[in-house]
């Protein structure tokens, strides 16, 4: 291949591709997890149960659970740079949609549709960079991208609680929508063309019998059940959490409570200090401890000090990011073939567990308040250290798996 054809590091095409990413990981999760600290308001102004509230955050990742395996196939039939930019542009539309839409329902249903269109970033984003730049200079395009995945994470739920108390939490939401449409806008501007694309014919019959024989290997179901709990328990978490907070235990108010998910950058440090630590320990030992972690800080946030449950908060954090990193590396070591389509279906699992966990939870809440929503975190992380356990014998290949942040 015609190495002028590449994107060069210090080249303008270079700062415009990392811009462009950054702002479509950006968009991606800010869009994506911006209604997490505002169950509460949706219960009060709605009149319903926690749970229901969490289906503004569930029918979301629901959605993106199921488009995300086959986004990528699709980019290779349609182009990478076109269903990126058509994805960080639309998203904040109908974002905007549910944040002036009156009726819960039709809420839903533009959450449910945000889901599948921002399905079309995370694994083409990556599919683009690995195409279009040059090897020396991929890490660290690669790792801007991946800082703009977390930063639109955090940033999302805590500029979301902050305007919240300032304008309400509708105008919060139009806020941040108007926010990413505009980087959607720099998307389009910015991304330049791809250069080394090579076109191939959308093949779902193909695409789903590579699936299916990922899913006969023993050591990648486990791994796929470990990101469902984990991911399960982690989102579960942060829903109620929130709940606890703005409560009589503690009264605080969203500006307060919003910073909370600060707790992010513990968690982010995590994940690359127990990917290196693997290289010593193994995977196993390491994920184990991972998950030791998120059981410790998950106890700590019974207490009735504030301090107690925010260094429980932050733990359980750093324990999660930590065994979301070994896992997800995991499982490309243990992919015979297709790797992108073992990558697929982690995420898959990874957003079906805070779905159908993220929203059970609401209903144990509803119930038991906060104790019972620690006794079925403890539950899903309990299976996962069972499920890790038998992790020890399976053998491994050498291919990674790119990282991911929630």
């Amino acid at each position: 291949m015609d190495d002028t054809r590449f994107i060069h590091k210090g080249s303008r095409r270079y700062y415009l591709a990392n811009i462009a990413l950054f702002l479509a990981g950006f968009v991606t999760f800010a869009t994506l997890y911006d209604f997490q600290p505002l169950f509460p308001n949706l219960v009060q102004e709605y009149g319903i149960t926690p749970a229901m509230a969490s289906l503004s955050l569930s029918v979301a990742t629901f959605s993106l659970a199921f488009t995300l395996p086959f986004s990528g196939s699709l980019s290779d039939a349609v182009g990478r740079r076109p269903l990126i930019i058509f994805a960080s542009i639309l998203a904040p539309v109908l974002a905007f949609g549910s944040a002036v839409h009156h009726a819960f329902s039709g809420m839903l249903l533009l959450r449910l549709g945000q889901g599948i269109i921002l399905a079309g970033v995370p694994a083409v984003a990556m599919a683009y960079l690995n195409e279009e730049t040059e090897p020396k200079a991929l890490g660290s395009a690669m790792g801007l991208y991946i800082a703009g995945n977390g930063m639109g994470g955090m940033s999302g739920r805590i500029l979301t609680a902050w305007f919240t108390d300032l304008m309400g939490w509708r105008w919060a939401l139009v806020t941040m929508a108007l926010l990413c449409f505009v980087c959607g806008l720099l998307v389009w501007a910015c991304l330049p063309a791809s250069q080394n694309f090579s076109g191939k014919a959308f093949q779902p019959r193909a695409l789903l019998a590579s699936m299916a024989d990922h899913l006969k290997n023993p050591g990648l179901r486990r791994l796929y059940l470990i990101a469902f709990c984990c991911m399960g328990g982690f989102v579960t978490l942060y829903n109620y959490v929130t709940f606890r907070l703005l409560g009589r235990d503690f009264g605080l108010s969203h500006t307060q409570v919003g910073l909370i998910f600060l707790a992010y950058a513990f968690g982010s440090v995590s994940s690359t200090v127990m990917g290196n630590l693997v290289n010593t320990y193994g995977r196993r030992r390491i994920l184990s401890s991972a998950l030791g972690i998120m059981t410790l800080g998950l106890l700590l946030t019974i207490g009735s000090s504030l301090w107690l449950v925010i260094v429980g908060i932050v733990l359980f954090t750093i324990g999660f990011f930590g065994a979301h990193s070994v896992a997800s590396a995991w499982v490309g070591r243990l992919a015979a073939h297709s790797h992108a389509q073992a990558s697929s279906l982690y995420l898959f699992f990874y957003y079906l567990g805070s779905s159908i966990s993220g929203t059970i939870g609401g209903t144990i809440y509803h119930g038991w308040a906060w104790p019972g929503v620690v006794a079925l975190i403890l539950i899903l992380v309990g299976i996962a250290f069972i499920l890790c356990l038998g992790l020890q014998s399976v053998p491994h290949r050498s291919e990674p798996l790119s990282p991911h942040v929630p």
